[in-house]
């Protein structure tokens, strides 16, 4: 592939947004191709304002993009396929946080979930390439909820083990398996 056609990789964080040690803004450092959805000021739990983002965001890149997605950020982007129409080359959507179940002390509540768009979270195949990449003991989504996600999606599933959320707090900076799924998808 040359040059021209090398996929931007487009880093769609979760509700957090970007943190320091994450694996995603290691990666975005890592890679030369790579650039992030910019975090919001006003409205940060609204489904709307995190897929207006990432739509603006997409609007600023020409060529093949490859999103890169966690957590909320899987749903930002489920959110955004059904409502916009866009070539993507592919997503690697890993860790997706499931906003249908209770979540743990420290997140949104399922109501303010819902009050803000989240809900339902939409079940139809995806218009591109995907792969899913989930955790066996991921407190923010079972791995037989996110199975079913991913068939719904029409995603391939890869099972990374016992990996929590795949984010600092479960022992997670730089996640290399994240640049071999990239690759598969480019």
């Amino acid at each position: 592939m040359n040059a021209s056609s090398t996929p931007t990789i487009l880093i769609v964080p979760g509700l957090r947004d970007h943190v320091e040690e994450h694996w995603q803004t290691i990666l975005q450092k890592k890679l030369p191709n790579a650039r992030s959805v910019p975090p919001l000021e006003h409205d940060k739990l609204s489904c709307a304002a995190r897929v207006a983002a990432l739509d603006q965001a997409l609007a600023e890149i020409e060529g093949p993009v490859i999103l890169v997605a966690h957590s909320a950020g899987v749903m930002i982007t489920v959110h955004w396929a059904q409502r916009h129409q866009r070539p993507i080359h592919g997503a690697l959507l890993a860790a997706p946080a499931d906003l249908e179940s209770p979540m743990p002390a420290g997140y949104p509540t399922t109501d303010a979930i819902r009050d803000n768009g989240w809900l339902p979270i939409p079940r139809t195949p995806l218009p591109f390439p995907s792969i899913v990449a989930a955790s066996t003991n991921d407190p923010l989504g079972s791995f037989d909820r996110i199975e079913q996600l991913a068939k719904d999606w029409g995603s391939r599933l890869v099972n990374i083990g016992a990996a929590g959320h795949l984010n600092p707090a479960a022992g997670f900076g730089e996640w290399p398996q994240a640049e071999s799924l990239i690759r598969e998808l480019g």
